[in-house]
């Protein structure tokens, strides 16, 4: 028999409830659950397992709308990660997670978390990881903080990636003002495993062991979930102390004796110990299997002295696992991980109670129904109102201020499109050696062992899409992704998500969240490309000003054979340049429009997912026999943008045709329609790509010819590669270092 609650923790009043982010009635509905008052380790758990970051109260009843299944999908959202099948026994496991609030407290800490919990969701499943991207998004360049944030993130995901030794190979960096007071840090993980020896959350069996695993537990990352799941205002400094420290050789030994045990068939169960940290691995556990959990807290290694149990549960120290393991395998297990100089205790067992009971110095601190504190959390269907309809911008009302080659040596300079080397030369990006194409195309392609398979890797999203059409922004950022792909020649296989908005709380922000998960299923169930993972990050904003919406989409594709990936640098002179896809000039939310004209306004480009995927399958197609030389999609900045970047890549120019007449020439060159591609073939493959594209109803112009040093456009002044470049590499460096 346990003990009656006892403690002498603090007494619950309704200052304390509100203080762990817990609102009246759902105080309530506890009071209900228990049939009395909660002591105060049990308020932290409930406050731990029900807040927005854990439970999803208020996007679960959206999220069930996405399409998740596929036949190559093994293991869809719900788990650590995504799993999905590559044949030949393989399986490719993938997630993206944010680590957003904690970053833009203690930046260098808060990133090295977010790669370090996305690395174990990631292994946890039983997979080696061999990649990571990520997602940022910073203030305006002139903001006081920026800078300084700018610098701590970058160095914390480059300083736990390249310590613990897996390639940083992809991502994006973003400036706008509307991340000034809460910067977005999106971390993305890929791994490999045996198909047919995946590892899951749900215990089994009755009486057996529940195994503490990895580093001592601290005080670091108290309530990191619950600040991670409200909005900041002028405090967030004192919040420092809920942000947790890393440590990727730590992480590093726990990978090598995790993966050891689960060869050695020691594992029932598995679980990472990420938001609310021991509370939330062996509640979801013990749930997921349908079996109660009791905890000896008394057995928790800690490196910090008189600790309560308070404390113990809701502390977010990093690389550490909690496993249920076979009893016949404890002593090996062990033996692993103290050769490993890893913490190993028995903490708890499995129970048939489905209670979660926890204990500690004699006293049970904590009895709970463990169902219901992962299942019964409030569930909301918040009220949202649609974005307002925004007029399109006719580009013969838009005056260009610049002559059109100025404004390409304009925007290859701007915050938005410069070269982001500067970040991602900190990234180890080519350890393991496995790193087919580096950061700086349209997608990583990383060989799959020794070949040759490869996979195709991107995250992607266009935030200004999204706040001014959350739907079409959403099928966008989708649409974006599954071209990244297509682009080196992958097939698009599945997705995972990062899903960053304000405060569900405002209609507005809520109806964005709406829309745009209208758009990304939309695009996933035209595109076959499924989701498998992710994560709701909102509560996004500071003193009541919240960020653009971003939901970023992290794709996977598969090549059959690396070698036959494609890249976006010109590959010689002479080389026709086709345009493939529709171009109308649309200017509506155009870099153009934004940073050459001063206008951030009217309707996102439209997104016909038909066309996409046609134009999509024809440019892969291109690139699979080996007909295509180089190709690149087109999207920020348009189409000379996209040319440029061409010809930065190879330092070889391009012959240029004049705009079509039928189009005003700087929407032609700097409009951002959809489903686009430069591709370059060779002079001789050049009527039957034609003729072929012509019969399966795919638009394609001949725009120009690859050669000389200089981008030149009749009619227009000719621009040097090299001046570009210049502008294009020159602009982040220059700004990091305090320049101008």
């Amino acid at each position: 028999m346990n003990k009656p609650l006892r403690s002498n923790e603090p007494s619950i009043t309704p200052e304390l409830v509100v203080s762990h982010g817990l609102k009246p009635d759902e105080y309530e509905r506890i009071l209900e659950l228990l049939g009395r008052t909660p002591t105060f380790t049990e308020l932290g758990i409930f406050s731990a397992m029900w807040n927005e970051h854990c439970s999803y109260k208020s996007s679960r009843v959206h999220l069930r709308g996405l399409p998740t299944k596929a036949p190559w999908v093994i293991q869809g959202p719900g788990e650590n990660a995504g799993v999905i099948d590559i044949g030949d026994g393989q399986a490719v496991v993938f997630k993206m997670e944010s680590h957003n609030h904690p970053s833009y407290i203690e930046p260098y800490q808060g990133a090295t978390t977010g790669v370090g919990g996305i690395l174990r969701d990631v292994f946890t499943m039983g997979a080696r990881p061999i990649a990571c991207l990520n997602a940022l998004s910073f203030g305006d360049p002139s903001h006081p903080k920026t800078r300084h944030l700018v610098s701590g993130v970058v160095a914390g995901v480059g300083g736990y990636g390249n310590s613990f030794g897996v390639p940083t190979v992809g991502g994006q960096v973003r400036f706008h003002t509307r991340y000034d007071g809460n910067i977005l840090v999106n971390a993305m993980a890929v791994g490999l495993a045996d198909a047919d020896k995946i590892f899951y959350a749900a215990a089994s069996g009755v009486n057996m062991p529940i195994v503490y695993l990895g580093s001592k537990t601290g005080r670091d990352g108290i309530h990191g979930a619950t600040m991670a799941s409200a909005e900041f205002d002028d405090d967030s400094e004192e919040k420092r102390p809920t942000v947790q420290v890393g440590d990727p050789f730590a992480e590093k030994l726990l990978l090598e004796a995790c993966l050891e045990i689960m060869a050695k068939g020691c594992v029932v169960a598995i679980q990472d110990m990420g938001a609310a940290g021991l509370t939330c691995s062996a509640v979801e556990m013990g749930a997921k299997g349908d079996l109660g959990v009791d905890l000896d807290l008394d057995s928790v290694p800690t490196r910090e002295t008189g600790m309560s149990a308070y404390e113990m549960m809701l502390s977010e120290s990093q690389e550490r696992m909690l496993m249920v393991l076979k009893p016949e395998k404890e002593k090996e297990a062990e033996a692993i991980f103290r050769k490993w100089g890893l913490d190993f205790a028995i903490v708890g067992t499995t129970t048939p109670s489905k209670r979660f009971v926890v204990k500690h110095g004699g006293d049970v601190m904590a009895d709970l129904p463990i169902k219901e504190l992962e299942s019964e959390a409030p569930l909301y269907d918040r009220p949202h109102v649609p974005s307002p309809q925004l007029p399109v911008v006719h580009a013969r009302d838009v005056a260009p201020p610049l002559p059109v080659t100025d404004a390409l040596e304009k925007l290859i300079a701007t915050p938005e499109l410069c070269s982001k080397r500067w970040v991602w030369e900190q990234y180890d990006h080519v350890i393991g050696g496995n790193t087919v194409q580096r950061p700086g195309g349209d997608a990583a392609v990383v060989r799959v062992l020794d070949g040759p398979k490869g996979l195709a890797l991107t995250v992607d999203v266009t935030p200004r899409y999204c706040e001014a059409d959350p739907y079409q922004g959403g099928k966008q950022a989708v649409a974006e992704a599954w071209r990244n792909i297509t682009a080196v020649g992958g097939r698009p296989l599945a997705i995972t998500d990062n899903l960053n908005f304000g405060n569900p709380e405002r209609p507005e922000n809520m109806g964005q969240f709406v829309g745009c998960l209208k758009g990304i299923s939309e695009a996933c169930t035209a595109l076959d490309f499924p989701v498998v993972s992710g994560n709701v990050s909102l509560y996004n904003e500071t003193n009541g000003r919240g960020i653009l919406p971003t939901p970023s989409i992290g794709g996977v594709g598969l090549l059959d054979d690396f070698t036959k990936s494609a890249s976006l640098a010109f590959k010689a002179e002479g080389h026709p340049i086709l345009l493939i896809g529709e171009t109308q000039g649309w200017l509506g939310q155009s870099v153009y429009l934004r940073d050459v004209c001063g206008r951030e306004e009217g309707a996102p480009p439209p997104v016909d997912l038909v066309a996409e995927r046609r134009n999509g399958d024809v440019v892969r197609g291109m690139i699979h026999a080996g007909t295509a030389t180089a190709v690149h999609d087109v999207s920020d900045g348009g189409l000379l943008v996209a040319l440029a970047e061409m010809a930065m890549a190879s330092g070889i120019g391009a012959v240029l045709d004049a705009a079509p007449e039928a189009i005003v020439p700087h929407a032609w060159w700097f409009g951002e329609d959809q489903a686009r591609y430069i591709v370059t073939v060779h002079e001789n493959d050049l009527l039957s790509v034609f003729t072929k594209l012509r019969a399966v109803g795919v638009p394609c112009v001949q725009i120009g010819l690859t050669g000389g040093r200089e981008i030149a456009i009749a009619a227009e002044r000719a621009v040097a590669v090299k001046a570009l470049q210049h502008g294009f590499e020159s602009w982040l460096p220059d700004y990091m270092a305090g320049k101008g």
